[in-house]
Protein backbone atom coordinates (compact mmCIF):
# COMPACT_ATOMS: atom_id res chain seq x y z
CA UNK A 1 0.00 0.00 0.00
CA UNK A 2 1.14 3.65 -0.84
CA UNK A 3 1.88 5.66 2.19
CA UNK A 4 0.40 9.39 1.75
CA UNK A 5 2.62 12.19 0.94
CA UNK A 6 2.65 15.00 3.48
CA UNK A 7 0.47 16.87 1.60
CA UNK A 8 -2.34 14.27 1.71
CA UNK A 9 -2.54 14.75 5.52
CA UNK A 10 -4.47 17.62 6.55
CA UNK A 11 -7.33 17.70 9.11
CA UNK A 12 -9.27 21.07 9.48
CA UNK A 13 -10.82 21.71 12.44
CA UNK A 14 -14.49 20.84 13.62
CA UNK A 15 -16.59 24.43 14.16
CA UNK A 16 -19.69 25.29 15.44
CA UNK A 17 -21.00 26.00 11.52
CA UNK A 18 -19.88 22.57 10.74
CA UNK A 19 -21.86 21.23 13.37
CA UNK A 20 -25.02 22.98 12.75
CA UNK A 21 -25.42 21.97 9.37
CA UNK A 22 -24.76 18.70 10.53
CA UNK A 23 -27.73 19.18 12.48
CA UNK A 24 -29.53 20.50 9.83
CA UNK A 25 -29.24 17.95 7.78
CA UNK A 26 -29.64 15.10 10.19
CA UNK A 27 -32.73 16.59 10.96
CA UNK A 28 -34.24 16.89 7.47
CA UNK A 29 -33.25 13.08 7.17
CA UNK A 30 -31.29 14.65 4.16
CA UNK A 31 -28.26 12.87 2.45
CA UNK A 32 -24.92 14.88 1.65
CA UNK A 33 -22.75 13.23 -1.09
CA UNK A 34 -20.06 14.84 1.13
CA UNK A 35 -20.93 11.91 4.05
CA UNK A 36 -21.86 9.20 1.54
CA UNK A 37 -18.50 9.47 -0.08
CA UNK A 38 -16.23 10.29 2.60
CA UNK A 39 -14.97 13.40 1.06
CA UNK A 40 -11.68 14.18 2.10
CA UNK A 41 -13.23 18.04 1.97
CA UNK A 42 -16.21 18.05 4.55
CA UNK A 43 -15.07 19.64 7.42
CA UNK A 44 -13.68 22.07 5.30
CA UNK A 45 -16.42 23.07 3.19
CA UNK A 46 -19.53 22.63 5.95
CA UNK A 47 -17.09 24.77 8.14
CA UNK A 48 -17.20 27.46 5.35
CA UNK A 49 -21.36 26.78 4.85
CA UNK A 50 -21.04 24.78 1.69
CA UNK A 51 -22.55 21.40 1.03
CA UNK A 52 -23.53 18.92 -2.05
CA UNK A 53 -27.31 17.55 -1.11
CA UNK A 54 -27.94 13.60 -2.53
CA UNK A 55 -31.25 12.96 -3.78
CA UNK A 56 -32.71 9.96 -4.41
CA UNK A 57 -31.52 7.83 -1.44
CA UNK A 58 -28.49 6.56 -0.36
CA UNK A 59 -28.49 3.25 -2.22
CA UNK A 60 -27.06 3.31 -5.59
CA UNK A 61 -27.89 0.74 -8.27
CA UNK A 62 -24.50 0.69 -9.50
CA UNK A 63 -20.74 -1.13 -8.07
CA UNK A 64 -18.27 1.49 -9.26
CA UNK A 65 -15.13 0.38 -7.67
CA UNK A 66 -13.92 3.49 -6.78
CA UNK A 67 -16.95 4.38 -4.69
CA UNK A 68 -17.78 4.53 -1.09
CA UNK A 69 -21.77 4.51 -1.23
CA UNK A 70 -23.64 1.41 -0.44
CA UNK A 71 -25.19 -0.59 -3.69
CA UNK A 72 -27.90 -3.08 -4.39
CA UNK A 73 -30.08 -3.91 -7.05
CA UNK A 74 -32.91 -1.36 -5.95
CA UNK A 75 -32.71 1.82 -4.04
CA UNK A 76 -35.01 3.15 -1.54
CA UNK A 77 -38.41 4.84 -2.54
CA UNK A 78 -38.76 8.08 -3.82
CA UNK A 79 -39.78 10.81 -0.78
CA UNK A 80 -42.27 13.48 -1.88
CA UNK A 81 -41.50 15.99 0.31
CA UNK A 82 -37.40 15.36 -0.34
CA UNK A 83 -37.90 19.16 -2.47
CA UNK A 84 -39.60 20.85 -0.17
CA UNK A 85 -37.31 19.80 2.48
CA UNK A 86 -34.05 20.39 0.55
CA UNK A 87 -35.45 24.11 -0.44
CA UNK A 88 -36.26 24.90 3.16
CA UNK A 89 -32.65 23.91 4.64
CA UNK A 90 -30.70 25.53 1.92
CA UNK A 91 -33.09 29.21 2.62
CA UNK A 92 -32.16 28.05 6.06
CA UNK A 93 -28.51 27.94 5.59
CA UNK A 94 -28.95 31.16 3.14
CA UNK A 95 -26.63 29.92 0.53
CA UNK A 96 -25.98 31.43 -2.94
CA UNK A 97 -24.98 28.59 -4.36
CA UNK A 98 -25.95 24.51 -4.56
CA UNK A 99 -24.81 21.38 -6.01
CA UNK A 100 -27.54 18.44 -6.04
CA UNK A 101 -26.37 15.12 -7.04
CA UNK A 102 -27.41 11.56 -6.83
CA UNK A 103 -26.92 8.25 -6.29
CA UNK A 104 -28.08 6.27 -10.00
CA UNK A 105 -30.94 4.85 -10.16
CA UNK A 106 -31.52 2.44 -12.87
CA UNK A 107 -34.87 0.67 -11.54
CA UNK A 108 -36.95 4.01 -11.42
CA UNK A 109 -38.58 4.75 -14.79
CA UNK A 110 -36.86 7.83 -15.25
CA UNK A 111 -33.41 6.84 -14.11
CA UNK A 112 -34.45 9.79 -11.09
CA UNK A 113 -34.31 12.96 -13.51
CA UNK A 114 -38.01 13.41 -12.38
CA UNK A 115 -37.00 14.20 -8.82
CA UNK A 116 -33.74 16.28 -9.83
CA UNK A 117 -36.04 18.45 -11.99
CA UNK A 118 -38.62 18.74 -8.69
CA UNK A 119 -35.91 19.76 -6.48
CA UNK A 120 -34.33 22.29 -9.05
CA UNK A 121 -37.67 24.06 -8.96
CA UNK A 122 -38.49 23.80 -5.69
CA UNK A 123 -35.44 25.49 -4.38
CA UNK A 124 -35.43 28.07 -6.96
CA UNK A 125 -39.11 28.87 -5.84
CA UNK A 126 -37.91 29.48 -2.44
CA UNK A 127 -34.28 30.77 -2.82
CA UNK A 128 -34.70 33.09 -6.24
CA UNK A 129 -31.26 33.94 -6.20
CA UNK A 130 -29.87 31.22 -5.25
CA UNK A 131 -27.71 29.07 -8.21
CA UNK A 132 -28.05 25.49 -8.54
CA UNK A 133 -25.04 23.07 -9.86
CA UNK A 134 -27.13 19.54 -10.89
CA UNK A 135 -23.57 16.45 -10.69
CA UNK A 136 -26.61 13.79 -12.52
CA UNK A 137 -25.70 10.08 -13.00
CA UNK A 138 -25.98 9.00 -16.99
CA UNK A 139 -29.74 8.65 -17.25
CA UNK A 140 -28.54 5.73 -19.45
CA UNK A 141 -27.90 8.17 -22.29
CA UNK A 142 -31.43 8.63 -22.89
CA UNK A 143 -32.10 12.31 -23.95
CA UNK A 144 -35.52 12.63 -22.83
CA UNK A 145 -34.47 12.75 -19.11
CA UNK A 146 -31.57 15.32 -19.50
CA UNK A 147 -34.29 17.00 -21.14
CA UNK A 148 -36.27 16.94 -17.76
CA UNK A 149 -33.78 18.06 -15.61
CA UNK A 150 -32.59 21.07 -18.07
CA UNK A 151 -36.02 22.25 -18.51
CA UNK A 152 -36.21 23.25 -14.52
CA UNK A 153 -33.14 25.10 -15.43
CA UNK A 154 -30.23 24.39 -13.61
CA UNK A 155 -27.60 27.07 -14.08
CA UNK A 156 -24.45 24.05 -14.46
CA UNK A 157 -25.46 20.61 -15.64
CA UNK A 158 -22.72 18.40 -14.21
CA UNK A 159 -21.56 14.49 -15.39
CA UNK A 160 -18.41 13.30 -14.37
CA UNK A 161 -16.29 11.04 -16.80
CA UNK A 162 -14.65 10.21 -13.69
CA UNK A 163 -11.24 8.64 -15.80
CA UNK A 164 -9.71 7.95 -18.70
CA UNK A 165 -11.13 6.11 -21.53
CA UNK A 166 -8.85 3.06 -20.77
CA UNK A 167 -9.74 2.40 -17.11
CA UNK A 168 -13.37 2.91 -17.66
CA UNK A 169 -14.14 -0.53 -17.69
CA UNK A 170 -11.87 -1.36 -14.34
CA UNK A 171 -12.93 1.33 -12.46
CA UNK A 172 -16.71 2.39 -13.24
CA UNK A 173 -19.87 -0.11 -13.29
CA UNK A 174 -19.95 -2.19 -16.31
CA UNK A 175 -23.71 -0.18 -17.29
CA UNK A 176 -21.29 3.38 -17.72
CA UNK A 177 -19.00 3.99 -20.47
CA UNK A 178 -16.91 6.40 -21.57
CA UNK A 179 -18.94 7.23 -24.81
CA UNK A 180 -22.13 7.21 -23.34
CA UNK A 181 -21.04 9.76 -20.69
CA UNK A 182 -19.29 12.13 -23.39
CA UNK A 183 -23.16 11.73 -25.17
CA UNK A 184 -25.28 12.89 -21.66
CA UNK A 185 -22.95 15.95 -21.76
CA UNK A 186 -22.72 17.00 -25.16
CA UNK A 187 -26.44 16.19 -25.63
CA UNK A 188 -26.82 19.01 -22.45
CA UNK A 189 -25.35 21.36 -24.76
CA UNK A 190 -27.33 20.85 -27.58
CA UNK A 191 -30.72 20.92 -25.84
CA UNK A 192 -29.65 24.07 -23.97
CA UNK A 193 -26.48 25.80 -25.37
CA UNK A 194 -26.42 28.44 -22.35
CA UNK A 195 -26.17 26.28 -19.83
CA UNK A 196 -22.68 25.21 -18.62
CA UNK A 197 -21.57 21.94 -18.31
CA UNK A 198 -19.01 20.47 -16.14
CA UNK A 199 -17.21 16.92 -15.71
CA UNK A 200 -14.50 15.83 -13.60
CA UNK A 201 -11.89 13.24 -13.47
CA UNK A 202 -10.30 11.67 -10.46
CA UNK A 203 -6.17 10.77 -10.77
CA UNK A 204 -3.98 8.45 -9.76
CA UNK A 205 -5.76 5.79 -11.15
CA UNK A 206 -3.02 4.62 -13.59
CA UNK A 207 -3.56 7.09 -16.33
CA UNK A 208 -0.95 8.71 -18.25
CA UNK A 209 -0.54 12.61 -18.93
CA UNK A 210 -1.28 11.85 -22.75
CA UNK A 211 -4.39 10.14 -21.53
CA UNK A 212 -5.72 12.85 -19.38
CA UNK A 213 -4.70 16.00 -22.15
CA UNK A 214 -6.57 13.34 -24.68
CA UNK A 215 -9.42 13.19 -22.10
CA UNK A 216 -9.85 16.99 -21.90
CA UNK A 217 -9.62 16.68 -26.05
CA UNK A 218 -13.01 14.89 -25.58
CA UNK A 219 -14.89 16.58 -23.03
CA UNK A 220 -14.07 20.08 -24.85
CA UNK A 221 -15.54 18.75 -28.38
CA UNK A 222 -18.34 17.17 -26.03
CA UNK A 223 -18.73 21.64 -25.53
CA UNK A 224 -17.78 20.87 -21.36
CA UNK A 225 -16.63 24.32 -19.76
CA UNK A 226 -15.82 23.79 -16.45
CA UNK A 227 -13.66 20.98 -15.11
CA UNK A 228 -12.34 19.55 -12.01
CA UNK A 229 -9.02 17.56 -11.58
CA UNK A 230 -8.61 15.75 -8.45
CA UNK A 231 -6.29 12.90 -6.10
CA UNK A 232 -8.66 9.53 -5.85
CA UNK A 233 -8.22 8.02 -2.88
CA UNK A 234 -8.92 4.62 -1.88
CA UNK A 235 -12.39 4.13 0.33
CA UNK A 236 -11.42 1.04 1.95
CA UNK A 237 -9.01 -2.25 0.68
CA UNK A 238 -11.60 -3.66 -1.35
CA UNK A 239 -12.22 -0.82 -3.70
CA UNK A 240 -9.70 0.23 -7.08
CA UNK A 241 -6.47 0.75 -5.60
CA UNK A 242 -4.61 4.08 -6.11
CA UNK A 243 -1.21 3.68 -8.39
CA UNK A 244 0.06 6.82 -7.39
CA UNK A 245 0.21 10.27 -5.60
CA UNK A 246 -0.28 13.24 -8.17
CA UNK A 247 1.82 15.78 -7.06
CA UNK A 248 0.45 19.05 -6.66
CA UNK A 249 2.87 21.02 -9.38
CA UNK A 250 1.89 18.46 -11.85
CA UNK A 251 -1.74 19.46 -10.66
CA UNK A 252 -0.83 22.78 -11.30
CA UNK A 253 0.53 22.11 -15.16
CA UNK A 254 -2.54 20.02 -15.42
CA UNK A 255 -4.45 23.07 -14.85
CA UNK A 256 -2.52 25.58 -17.33
CA UNK A 257 -3.26 22.72 -19.34
CA UNK A 258 -6.90 22.80 -19.19
CA UNK A 259 -7.31 26.37 -19.24
CA UNK A 260 -4.77 26.63 -22.95
CA UNK A 261 -7.52 23.88 -24.14
CA UNK A 262 -10.45 25.97 -23.59
CA UNK A 263 -12.03 25.19 -20.57
CA UNK A 264 -13.66 28.61 -18.71
CA UNK A 265 -12.93 27.22 -15.58
CA UNK A 266 -10.39 24.19 -13.88
CA UNK A 267 -10.12 23.00 -10.53
CA UNK A 268 -7.08 21.01 -10.22
CA UNK A 269 -5.39 20.11 -6.30
CA UNK A 270 -5.18 16.76 -4.60
CA UNK A 271 -7.89 17.61 -2.76
CA UNK A 272 -10.42 18.69 -5.54
CA UNK A 273 -13.63 17.10 -6.02
CA UNK A 274 -16.50 18.18 -8.40
CA UNK A 275 -17.68 20.16 -6.28
CA UNK A 276 -15.53 21.59 -4.34
CA UNK A 277 -15.60 25.48 -4.04
CA UNK A 278 -18.08 24.85 -7.00
CA UNK A 279 -19.22 28.23 -7.18
CA UNK A 280 -16.31 29.73 -7.25
CA UNK A 281 -16.58 30.32 -11.23
CA UNK A 282 -19.72 32.27 -10.94
CA UNK A 283 -17.70 34.11 -8.18
CA UNK A 284 -14.61 35.11 -10.50
CA UNK A 285 -17.04 36.25 -12.90
CA UNK A 286 -19.17 38.69 -10.75
CA UNK A 287 -22.18 36.89 -10.82
CA UNK A 288 -22.59 35.91 -7.36
CA UNK A 289 -21.79 37.80 -4.18
CA UNK A 290 -18.47 36.57 -2.34
CA UNK A 291 -20.68 35.26 0.49
CA UNK A 292 -21.02 32.27 -1.50
CA UNK A 293 -21.84 28.81 -0.40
Amino acid sequence: MLTKPSWLKIRPPTTEQYNWIKQQVKGQQLHTVCQEAHCPNMTECWSAGTASFMILGDTCTRGCRFCAIKTAKKGNPLEAQEPKKLAETIQKMKLKYVVITSVDRDDLSNYGAGQFANCILAIKKLNPKTKVEVLTPDFCGEKKCIETVLNAKPDVFGHNLETVKRLQEKVRDQRANYEQSLKVLRLAKEIVPTVYTKSALMLGMGETKAEILKTMEDLRNAGVELLSLGQYLQPAPDHYPVHRFVNPNEFAELKSEALKKGFLYCQSGPFVRSSFKAGDFFRSNGTVSNSLA
